[in-house]
C-alpha cells in the first residue's frame, strides 16, 4: 500500500483480505520482489484493472470514501478477473437498461460482453452480487437506469455488504478452491452425524449430549431455524434435570489441523438450568508424546440462566492437531440444562464485544429521525472506553437509512489518566451480524473509524479524539451512572432499513452488533523494502536486478491533463486515460478527515490455480464510486 493511503483504509483492506481467506483459497501477502503485484494507492476514487495484466506494478485505487470493506472486496474481485454482473452476455434476460435515463457520456458503463470476455462460470445471474450496479446507477433524473425483470429484486441489486453466495461460488470455481484458507469447521446439527462430533470416553455414566429439536425447560426451538422449518431445527442438549451434582459430559469436535496458531470459536448457548450449571471449553491437543491427546482448559463460560440463545466468542491459540471440547457440568438444580447450536471455528481474530438489541424491528419503526440509541460502554485491550451510537430512524436528510457512529467515552478516572491522549490510531469497527448459521455465508455489514490524533473538532482547536472529559458531554444513565461521551465519527448511510430487515440481520426479533477497537498504529510505519526485487520485463527485453529499491513507476514523471489518470499499458508504458466521475451514492459522514500517513506496502495476489484468456481493454466506471477501470480479462496470477 502506498504511503498516501489513509490509515483507516489500510486497516479495512486487511479486514477484506481476512474475508477472502475465510471464504476462499485466495490469499494476499506483502510484496517481496515478485514480478507482478498489486500496488494499492489513494487515487481519485475506487478503481482497478480486471485480471492480471502482467505489467509488473498493477495499480488499484482506494480513494476517499472507498474505505468500506465491500467496496475493497469489489475492487480486488476486479483484480482477480471479475467484471460487473450486469456486463454478462445474458443480462437482458434479467434486467432492462433504460438508455434514455443514463447521464450523457456514461452509456459505456452499461456495455455487455460475450462469454469469451465475461464468463458466467455456469452460475445463474445474481441480483445479489456485490459486482452488480444499483438501480440508480448514472441516472440523469429520478427514474432508475436498471429495471429488474423480477420487481422484487429492484432494491436488492447494488448491495455493498459482502460477497454473495454466487460471488463466492464463481470465485472458488475460477480458482479451483476446494477449501478456504482460515475456515476450520461449522455445525448447525441438522445432520444426524452432528458434523463428526463425538461423545467423550471420559463422560460420566448416563451423561451425554443429545441431538434434539426441543428440550424440557427450554429451548423450544433451535437457533438456526427458530422453528420456521418443519422437520428441521436441531441442537445439542446436556440435561441437568437429573443425576448427581458434578455429573459431566464432554462433546468433542472432529480432529482439526490448524495453520495459523490462533483461532476464534463462536457458538450460541442456551442455559435453561441452574445458575450452578457450568460449561467449560477445552482443547484436546495431539503430538507424538501424547497420541491420545492432552486436555487444556481454555475458559469457563459465564452464561447465567435465561430465556434466550446467547452468543459467545472464545479465543484459542492452538498450533497442533486438536479437537475442541465442550464440557457440561451439572450443578445443584433439577430442571433444564445446557444447549449448543451454530458452532463456528475459524483461524481469525474474535470480535471483542457484543451489543444485542431486542425487538429490533420495533426499534426501527418507532425511533424518530435524528434520535440515537447507544450501546453499553466497552473497554478495549488498551484500556480505552468506547461505545456505538445508532440512529435507527436515520439522520436528518437520510430517510430510510441507519446511521452509525463511534464515540470514545470516559471510563475509570485512574485508567483514563494513564492513557495517551489524543487517542492514536485506534480503529473501531461496528458490525451488524448476519446471523446465518455458517460463518462463510454471512453477509455482515460493517464500518470502521480510526482515531487520528491530529484531527480537531470543527471550528475549534480541540483534538477530536482527546480525553472525553475534556471534549465530550456529560451523560447520566437511567440508573444514575455518569460519564462523558466524546464526539462521534461514522456514517449516516450505514445500511438501509430495508436491507436491515433482510437476510438474518434480525433473528428471534433481535439484532446483534459486534464491536471491536484495535491498535493499527503499526500501519503508520513504512514497510522495509525487500532485499531483492525484480523489474518486470517489457516485450523485448527481460532482466532483473539485486537492489533494495522497488521497480520504478513510469507514472511518477507523467502529468495528465483534464483530470486524467496515469496507468500502464500492456507494454508497461505510462499513458493517460480519461477518468469518468459520478456522484457518490453512499456518502460517508465523518467529523473530520484522517491525515495522510507515510507508509509503503505492496501487495501481491497469490492464488491456487490459473485461467488465461485474451486481453481486451475497456473503460468501466463503478456505480456511485467515481471509478475508472481499464479492464482486461482474467489472467493467470
Amino acid at each position: 500500500m502506498k504511503k498516501r493511503t489513509d490509515i483507516n483504509a489500510k486497516g479495512v483492506i486487511l479486514k477484506a483480505f481476512e474475508q477472502y481467506r475465510l471464504k476462499s483459497c485466495i490469499d494476499y501477502k506483502p510484496w517481496s520482489g515478485e514480478e507482478n503485484y498489486i500496488s494499492v494507492f489513494k487515487g481519485n476514487g475506487c478503481f482497478s484493472s480486471v485480471g492480471n495484466r502482467r505489467v509488473g506494478k498493477q495499480r488499484l485505487s482506494i480513494g476517499s470514501g472507498c474505505d468500506r470493506i465491500a467496496t475493497i472486496e469489489h475492487e480486488f474481485l476486479h483484480a482477480l478477473g471479475f467484471w460487473h454482473e450486469q456486463s454478462r452476455s445474458d443480462r437482458d434476460d434479467y434486467v432492462s437498461i433504460i438508455w434514455d435515463r443514463i447521464t450523457e457520456g456514461k452509456e459505456h458503463n452499461f456495455n455487455k460482453y460475450n462469454d469469451s470476455t465475461s464468463s458466467t462460470l455456469n452460475v445463474p445471474y445474481d441480483y445479489g452480487s456485490m459486482m452488480h450496479y444499483s438501480k440508480k446507477a448514472f441516472q440523469s433524473g429520478a427514474e432508475p437506469t436498471i429495471v429488474t425483470k423480477i420487481p422484487a429484486f429492484s432494491d436488492v441489486i447494488g448491495q455493498r455488504m459482502e460477497f454473495s453466495d454466487s460471488d463466492l461460488l464463481k470465485l472458488n470455481r475460477l480458482y479451483n478452491c476446494s477449501s478456504s484458507s482460515t475456515f476450520l469447521d461449522s455445525c448447525d446439527f441438522e445432520l444426524e452425524n452432528i458434523c463428526g462430533m463425538i461423545q467423550s470416553r471420559e463422560n460420566d455414566a448416563n451423561a451425554n449430549w443429545q441431538r434434539v429439536s426441543r428440550a424440557a425447560g427450554g429451548p423450544d426451538t433451535d437457533y438456526t431455524n427458530m422453528g420456521r422449518c418443519d422437520g428441521k431445527g436441531y441442537f445439542m442438549h446436556f440435561s441437568t434435570a437429573s443425576g448427581p451434582e458434578g455429573n459431566r459430559a464432554l462433546l468433542e469436535s472432529r480432529v482439526l489441523y490448524p495453520k495459523r496458531g490462533f483461532q476464534c470459536l463462536q457458538f450460541f448457548l442456551y442455559n435453561s438450568g441452574h445458575i450452578n450449571d457450568q460449561l467449560r471449553i477445552w482443547t484436546r491437543e495431539y503430538d507424538t508424546a501424547n497420541p491420545n491427546g492432552t486436555l487444556r482448559l481454555i475458559q469457563q463460560v459465564e452464561a447465567p440462566p435465561g430465556d434466550q440463545w446467547q452468543l459467545h466468542h472464545i479465543s484459542l491459540n492452538v498450533s497442533r492437531k486438536f479437537r475442541v471440547v465442550f464440557e457440561g457440568i451439572k450443578g445443584s438444580g433439577s430442571a433444564g440444562g445446557l444447549s449448543l447450536d451454530d458452532i463456528n471455528l475459524s483461524e481469525t481474530s474474535c470480535p471483542e464485544h457484543v451489543w444485542r438489541i431486542k425487538d429490533f424491528k420495533s426499534v426501527l419503526e418507532n425511533t424518530p429521525m435524528d434520535v440515537a440509541i447507544y450501546s453499553p460502554r466497552f473497554t478495549s485491550k488498551d484500556g480505552y472506553s468506547f461505545q456505538m451510537g445508532l440512529y435507527p430512524g436515520g439522520k436528518a436528510g437520510y430517510p430510510g437509512e441507519l446511521g452509525a457512529y463511534a464515540h470514545l467515552t470516559s471510563g475509570a478516572g485512574a485508567v483514563d489518566d494513564g492513557l495517551v491522549w489524543p487517542a492514536r490510531w485506534k480503529q473501531m469497527t461496528m458490525m451488524l451480524m448476519d446471523q446465518n448459521a455458517d460463518i462463510r455465508k454471512r453477509m455482515n455489514n460493517q464500518r470502521s473509524v480510526t482515531t487520528d490524533p491530529t484531527m480537531t473538532v470543527e471550528g475549534t482547536d480541540d483534538f477530536f479524539w482527546d480525553d472525553p472529559r475534556k471534549v465530550g458531554v456529560k451523560v447520566t444513565e437511567g440508573d444514575g451512572t455518569e460519564y462523558f461521551r466524546g464526539p462521534g465519527a461514522g456514517t449516516a448511510v450505514f445500511l438501509t432499513q430495508a436491507r436491515a430487515l433482510s437476510r438474518d440481520f434480525i433473528k428471534g426479533g433481535d439484532a446483534i452488533f459486534l464491536l471491536t477497537m484495535e491498535d493499527i498504529s503499526h500501519l503508520v510505519v513504512s514497510q522495509p523494502l525487500p532485499s531483492t526485487t525484480t523489474i518486470p520485463p517489457d516485450n523485448s527485453t527481460s532482466f532483473s536486478t539485486s537492489s533494495s529499491a522497488a521497480p520504478p513507476d513510469p507514472c511518477v514523471s507523467v502529468h495528465c491533463e483534464n483530470d486524467g489518470v496515469c496507468v500502464l499499458d500492456a507494454a508497461g508504458q505510462a499513458v493517460c486515460r480519461c477518468q469518468f466521475k459520478s456522484s457518490t451514492q453512499s456518502s460517508v459522514l465523518t467529523a473530520a478527515v484522517a491525515s495522510v500517513a507515510v507508509f509503503v506496502f505492496m501487495l501481491m495476489v497469490t492464488v491456487v490455480s490459473v485461467v488465461c484468456v485474451k486481453k481486451q481493454q475497456k473503460k468501466v466506471q463503478l456505480d456511485g464510486e467515481g471509478i475508472t477501470m481499464k479492464n482486461v480479462n482474467s489472467f493467470k496470477i
